[in-house]
């Protein structure tokens, strides 16, 4: 079978659209090992990161700018009545989907940008806690992927509130243990010590998985003295108090913006991972 046609497909297509939809996606999640339906609060393509290896299209412009609260409840009812009756399932990439994956793990604020730029992001945390609590119930969580660079913003703090008492979760980028490589993999203006800072105090007040992207740069792999670095930054959280409920480690799956910027292979992946948890005792999953 090709891979175009097989369940691998399904995991692979992360194409943050469907049908005519602005701002909510549906996609098989490999962290999720289910559903997510992604929400997307930045339509306009807003991001404190350039990652080298973002997936993100930002040659074309984008359809819409602003996003509209009442047309994104509107939009995520519709995606999960088609959950519920099966609908999203009949054409591919979702007919292709094992029925293993096809329960609804989430609902994720992720999108073309980091949705912690959206200026009313706490009145988003509520809506979408709403209609979860009147759809699906406790059973699905609302996960904020984010690079933290906003997690220190009083908007944001009090959108993490909201998400507390809504089975919310945070996942919180991590890709570099020193600057230099922060700078050379996320191409951000944003302090790194103000990502370590905003992680930290994140996770003091709840329990956070931490998410970071490893990769070979022009063929090479992180070298070890930055994930010695890299390690030494997990446990100095551990003992500031953060909570570290899981890192999840993974690699490139999807072309990216920068032809250097390449996959690990599993193997490679998976001796990193064994690395850090030798090093931290903590929970690492792979994805590779």
């Amino acid at each position: 079978m090709a891979e175009a046609n097989s369940p691998i497909a399904a995991h692979r297509d992360h194409r943050r659209s469907w049908r005519d939809f602005l701002y909510v996606y549906p996609v098989v999640s490999r962290r999720s090992r289910g559903v997510s339906l992604g929400i997307n609060l930045n339509p306009d393509q807003v991001c404190n990161f350039d990652c080298v290896y973002c997936e993100v299209d930002r040659r074309t412009p984008p359809r819409v700018r602003k996003v509209e609260l009442p047309v994104l409840e509107r939009e995520l009812r519709a995606l999960l009545d088609a959950w519920k009756s099966g609908e999203l399932f009949r054409d591919p990439p979702f007919s292709l989907a094992p029925p293993e994956t096809r329960r609804l793990n989430d609902l994720a604020f992720s999108g073309d940008g980091e949705p912690t730029t959206f200026g009313p992001f706490a009145e988003a945390c509520a809506l979408v806690a709403r209609v979860k609590r009147e759809t699906v119930g406790d059973a699905v969580k609302i996960v904020l992927i984010t690079d933290a660079a906003g997690l220190d913003r009083d908007e944001v703090k009090r959108g993490l509130e909201i998400l507390d008492a809504n089975h919310g979760e945070v996942w919180g980028k991590l890709d570099a243990g020193t600057e230099a490589y922060y700078r050379l993999v996320n191409r951000s203006h944003v302090r790194f010590d103000r990502i370590l800072a905003n992680l930290e105090n994140t996770g003091k007040k709840r329990p956070i998985c931490i998410q970071s992207l490893f990769l070979k740069i022009r063929g090479e792999g992180p070298p070890p003295d930055e994930i010695a670095a890299y390690c030494g930054r997990l446990k100095h959280f551990i003992a500031a108090g953060c909570k570290i409920r899981e890192v999840q480690a993974y690699t490139v799956a999807r072309p990216t913006p920068e032809a250097w910027a390449t996959s690990l292979s599993p193997d490679a992946l998976e001796a990193l991972a064994a690395r850090i948890r030798a090093e931290t005792v903590l929970k690492v999953v792979t994805y590779p």
